[in-house]
């Protein structure tokens, strides 16, 4: 079965994490998606690895790999006229280009809208920018750490008042984010082109996705005037939405946001049926006027087992909840498993590893991946299929044009 993007091609010019993986959404939605590297350095985030900044694992660039699979890969020195020539003609026939090159380098490669509108007027043009395509600091860069992070107000709103420091985000979070964002408006974009003709500039930032993230808090903060308060688990207004801790020293989270509906089952469970009918916690009025003992009963409770005794206690209770668990534990969940979330790629040497799908199926089908491709492993293949010649070849290779 053709996936839904099926004869779509898309050009990347692109590099680090958050736009390069929108591009592996698309691939994983089966699209052509041809990545431009320069053909000596790559892609900078493919020396990560090399760099100390992400531990080896055996070979595997998990960085590159997550983020760039299912592309195709052609090396093309874009400041080389000739480079900037056979990008032309890649460009010729493509449905979307995808960028996140500041402002200054697409005018300076001449790559920016008005370049590639000329080639092919029906381009969907894609940006990914740190603060947006407007205001001061629209030509400056941005890492999600910085632009989604911090300047987004996320890693103020999850550090704790007393914290000596500020959480800092894991290895690409808001990349990640906005690169399901992008492929989102791009799908929008082309349906677009579709019924209409009208192809579109499309325009993502990593600032503006963490103010989608964080909407609540930074629409009730101008409300209201101040920020919203970090939460206490020791008051929480619903008991039965926090998180307990328990005899092993783990943690289970409760999110039972109807507390009238789920209450009576949860003390069944609990093993505790006589709090249904406690005075202090008999329906969600009271419990929240009594919430302070309520949690601190609870607290109790739950520490009076370890965290699979509990999961297996609650295990078809009413309500929803879940065990905090870490990345490593994610590899075995039994839902991840059963969904396909944790494919495996081959590497082609009798080996395989395990890569995140995207999130979105379609047609009841688990997403199936190819590897990330090596820096420019397919410029003959791609560039011959423009019309290349072997002799064209050998000359842009001696004039290190391409790889």
């Amino acid at each position: 079965m053709d996936r839904v993007l099926h004869g779509i091609r898309v050009v990347e010019v692109a590099q680090w994490w958050f736009v390069p993986a929108a591009g592996a959404v698309l691939a994983d939605w089966g699209a052509d998606v041809i990545k431009i590297e320069h053909p000596v350095s790559g892609d900078p985030q493919r020396g990560l690895v090399t760099s100390g900044l992400v531990p080896s694992t055996g070979g595997i660039n998990f960085m590159v790999e997550q983020s760039n699979r299912g592309k195709r890969s052609v090396g093309i020195d874009l400041a080389h006229p000739r480079g900037l020539e056979l990008l032309h003609r890649l460009v010729e026939t493509t449905d979307v280009f995808l960028t996140n090159f500041l402002p200054a380098a697409r005018r300076r490669l001449r790559i920016d809208v008005d370049d590639i509108r000329r080639i092919n007027p029906r381009v969907i043009y894609v940006r990914g920018h740190g603060q947006g395509n407007r205001g001061p600091d629209r030509e400056r860069g941005g890492f999600d750490a910085a632009s989604f992070w911090c300047r987004g107000g996320i890693a103020n709103a999850l550090t704790p008042p007393t914290a000596t420091a500020p959480v800092m985000q894991r290895a690409a979070f808001g990349d990640s984010t906005g690169a399901m964002t992008i492929a989102g408006g791009i799908a929008a974009a082309l349906f677009r082109r579709e019924r209409t003709g009208q192809p579109a500039v499309v325009d993502i930032s990593l600032l503006g996705t963490a103010m989608w993230v964080l909407a609540p808090d930074i629409v009730a903060s101008k409300l209201l005037g101040v920020d919203l308060p970090a939460s206490d688990r020791t008051r929480a207004p619903n008991p039965i939405v926090n998180s307990y801790r328990t005899r092993d020293g783990r943690w289970l989270f409760l999110n039972m946001l109807q507390p009238d509906r789920y209450w009576s089952d949860l003390c069944t469970r609990l093993g505790h049926p006589e709090l249904i009918a406690d005075p202090r916690f008999a329906d969600g009025r009271v419990r929240f006027e009594n919430r302070v003992d309520c949690i601190k009963t609870l607290d109790r409770i739950f520490a009076e087992r370890t965290l699979s005794e509990w999961c297996e206690r609650l295990a078809d209770a009413e309500g929803v909840w879940a065990p905090l668990q870490s990345a490593r534990e994610v590899n075995d969940d039994v839902q991840a498993m059963a969904n396909g979330y944790l494919p495996a790629v081959d590497r082609g040497d009798g080996t395989s590893f395990t890569l995140v799908a995207s999130p979105v199926e379609f047609d009841e089908e688990p997403v199936g991946l190819r590897p990330a491709p090596e820096l420019g492993q397919h410029t003959e293949e791609v560039l011959r299929a423009l019309g290349l010649t072997w002799e064209e070849l050998a000359a842009c290779k001696e004039a290190g044009t391409i790889s």
